[in-house]
């Protein structure tokens, strides 16, 4: 669910409060009434509801010097200030309206906005202090909305029990409110209840078929249950729920001045474009389509991401000649009969389950420049000890998402404090917080500082005997090449790895170590130890009697 499309909603939902002016109590005091304050409020709402926002905010402006202690003007106010792209300054007008009179309504915008801030534990309070003003004294407002923008509040502070709840309480209210079916879809979904999502996702798409983002969520909970044909056509929206950092989703598939390839015959030369989506661990695994696309046509252009030229050059081009690596999309597509993206591969070649193609390994490390990297793991130690990769976060920091499957440094010191091993970084920590504690580094060898793409880290990889990683591109690198990889899975994870298995059928050398509740690493590592500990017996020993 993205932020964004979200917000949208609860936009159009206060514009038409104020366009029909509920946000007005006749039971509200208004202290000291002033000649021409309320012909000034109902002439900014005319400008709002046109768009005019410069003169609504000036006739807002002339209402509030009429009358400072108006509310219901501080309320417009705030509104405006939401309109024009300004929460900060929104904030400050709501709070005055809501500590001089505490309305449902006026909660309600305040907590989108502050919500719109990110100080969701304060939008969370808010949006109870209204529910609480609508049972007390205005047991006649619809408190459907502000029930709904409490749930995406405390959903997206990582509360999802209590997000579920409240939007059941929306629904209980308001049946066909599809935002919240497909809100509700996707907290059910990372609570690890499959089929009640599934279920909410239908309906939100049979109350609303344009409701993009509902079809998106619907296709990432059919392929995590595993129906991958009836999966794949939802799945094409996904750019409704992909969303990487703080820049919003995208609208939809990149679109070119030729043709999209629908399946069946390519048109023309057969001359087939396929362009990059999403992150370097969704193109790690899914460039393994790029062969069997070929089967299809007669050349296929993929535009690379940087990182990973010269790792795709190394194992694919130099296998399969008409795989051409682009920087960019041409500005002249002449040469190229019909495009695709990347993702939408497997639905336009028919995957089924049962039928991923099996092509492990499709990626390589180079010759001399693994026999260096070798040479170095050698040196580390001259012993039997396997040399372990480890990488304990992922990127994008600050996202939910990255949140969720990243593990913090101390409680992952556990894993390194297991001296069976020689733990091998081949984490780029790109925040502070990712970083080990200088008491734990010495336990690890790290040269990541010397690594500057993918194709390093395949010939570092090359050298290793074992990668334990969290969900994040070096896991599909390691499992790509054929190495052994045991994946630290977050709860209810990504769609790839489905549900309630331990291996994967995108990867035959890849083992699942899923979290039972939320949150839980510890007793995920205490497994991964213990399967360390049979897996290398002699080095227990060794450890046993040094």
């Amino acid at each position: 669910m993205t932020i964004g499309s979200r917000q949208t909603s609860i936009v159009r939902a206060l514009n038409n409060r104020i366009r029909a002016r509920q946000s007005t109590d006749r039971g509200a005091p208004v202290s000291s009434p002033i000649k021409h304050t309320q012909s000034y409020l109902e002439a900014a709402d005319r400008a709002y509801a046109a768009g005019d926002w410069q003169s609504a905010l000036q006739l807002a402006d002339k209402a509030i010097a009429a009358n400072p202690r108006n509310s219901d003007a501080l309320h417009r106010r705030g509104l405006i200030a939401l309109a024009m792209g300004s929460p900060a300054e929104a904030q400050i007008w709501l709070r005055r309206a809501v500590q001089l009179f505490p309305h449902p309504v006026y909660c309600n915008s305040l907590c989108v906005t502050q919500t719109r801030l990110g100080d969701y534990a304060a939008a969370a309070e808010t949006a109870r202090l209204g529910l609480r003003r609508a049972r007390e004294r205005f047991p006649a407002v619809d408190t459907s909305l502000l029930s709904y923008n409490l749930g995406v509040a405390l959903q997206l502070d990582d509360q999802p029990e209590a997000a579920a709840q409240s939007y059941r309480q929306t629904l209980a209210r308001q049946p066909d409110h599809t935002a919240a079916h497909n809100n509700l879809g996707t907290v059910t979904k990372d609570l690890g209840d499959l089929v009640t999502a599934i279920g909410h996702f239908e309906r939100a798409i049979a109350l609303d078929p344009r409701n993009v983002e509902a079809h998106s969520n619907l296709g990432h909970a059919l392929l995590a249950a595993g129906h991958y044909e009836e999966a794949w056509p939802y799945f094409e929206q996904r750019w409704a729920s992909f969303q990487a950092g703080d820049r919003p989703a995208a609208q939809g598939a990149p679109m070119l001045p030729i043709p999209p390839w629908r399946s069946g015959p390519l048109p023309g030369e057969r001359r087939l474009l396929v362009l990059h989506e999403q992150g370097f661990g969704d193109a790690l695994q899914f460039c393994r389509y790029l062969p069997v696309a070929l089967a299809h046509g007669t050349r296929v252009g993929y535009v690379c991401p940087k990182p990973l030229r010269r790792l795709f050059e190394q194992s694919l081009c130099t296998r399969w000649p008409n795989i051409e690596l682009l920087d960019e999309v041409p500005s002249d597509l002449g040469e190229w009969d019909a495009h695709c993206s990347l993702l939408s591969l497997p639905m336009l070649l028919g995957t089924r389950l049962d039928t991923i193609p099996a092509l492990v390994p499709y990626l390589h490390a180079e010759s001399q420049r693994a026999h260096r990297w070798a040479d170095r793991l050698r040196a580390v130690g001259n012993d039997v000890k396997p040399r372990i990769g480890v990488v304990w976060a992922g990127g994008h920091t600050g996202t939910a998402a990255d949140r969720r499957r990243s593990i913090a440094p101390d409680t992952f010191a556990k894993l390194l404090s297991w001296q069976g091993a020689h733990w091998i970084s081949l984490q780029k920590a790109e925040d502070a917080s990712k970083q080990l504690p200088p008491a734990y580094r010495a336990q690890v060898t790290d040269w990541m500082d010397e690594v500057g793409d993918f194709a390093d880290t395949a010939a570092l990889i090359d050298g290793l005997d074992l990668v334990i990683s969290v969900d994040t591109s070096v896991a599909h690198l390691a499992a790509a090449m054929g190495k052994p990889v045991w994946l630290l899975n977050r709860f209810a994870g990504c769609w790839r790895w489905l549900r309630d298995r331990d291996d994967s059928p995108w990867y035959s050398g890849l083992r699942l170590f899923t979290q039972k509740e939320r949150n839980n690493w510890d007793d995920v590592l205490n497994c991964v130890l213990d399967t360390l500990a049979t897996r290398y017996p002699v080095n227990e020993t060794a450890i046993s009697q040094a």
